[in-house]
């Protein structure tokens, strides 16, 4: 299996913010065959409710492990809160209203997208979709929300090869007026 590195270079409390940041940085990549990933850990049955009527068949298991309900089994996940989701593959246009039905919750959306598009100007050619991801991480810090906090992080994905592609990572980050932090976490693919 190989991993991409995931750049923090935009955290904000302004939940807002982080959401034009990461229209601004779409508007930077190929996403006609783009797909939206979501992980999330939801905590509540209101934020529960708001968030199935985004996704009326998530697919989730609970917190404490699957033998205590899954939505393979077909339980209903109102009783087994927390849970965790991990729901793969949705439509880009989901991302937005599932991000608005979090609440105080945590989650990570990934967006999948064709390729970063080429920059000749600044020197970047066009990064492929094996290695092309953007990721917000709402109300946590860490792509796997064990680390929660107030505020929301914009990942960059990019090769993790002998760090060649950190211009690409801090001319992203220029361009939503953000930095590289140095922070980086190793995502599977």
């Amino acid at each position: 299996m190989s991993n991409s590195a995931a750049a923090a270079v935009l955290t904000t409390t302004d939940l807002s913010e982080a959401i034009h940041a990461v229209r601004t940085l779409l508007g930077m990549a190929d996403v006609d065959q783009g797909e939206v990933d979501f992980e999330a850990v939801i905590r509540s049955p209101d934020v529960l409710a708001q968030v199935r009527h985004v996704l009326p068949d998530l697919e989730w298991s609970a917190s404490a492990g699957k033998e205590h309900g899954s939505s393979e089994a077909g339980d209903d996940p109102a009783d087994c809160l927390p849970i965790r989701v991990f729901d793969w593959c949705r439509p880009l246009d989901r991302a937005e209203p599932f991000i608005a039905a979090l609440g105080p919750d945590s989650a990570a959306v990934r967006w999948d997208l064709n390729e970063w598009l080429a920059v000749p100007e600044a020197g970047l050619e066009a990064i492929s979709q094996k290695y092309a991801y953007l990721t917000l991480t709402v109300n946590s810090r860490d792509l796997y929300q064990e680390e929660t906090s107030q505020d929301h992080t914009i990942h960059v994905h990019v090769r993790n090869r002998n760090g060649d592609q950190i211009a690409r990572v801090k001319w992203l980050a220029d361009q939503v007026g953000g930095r590289f932090s140095g922070r980086v976490q190793l995502a599977p693919l």
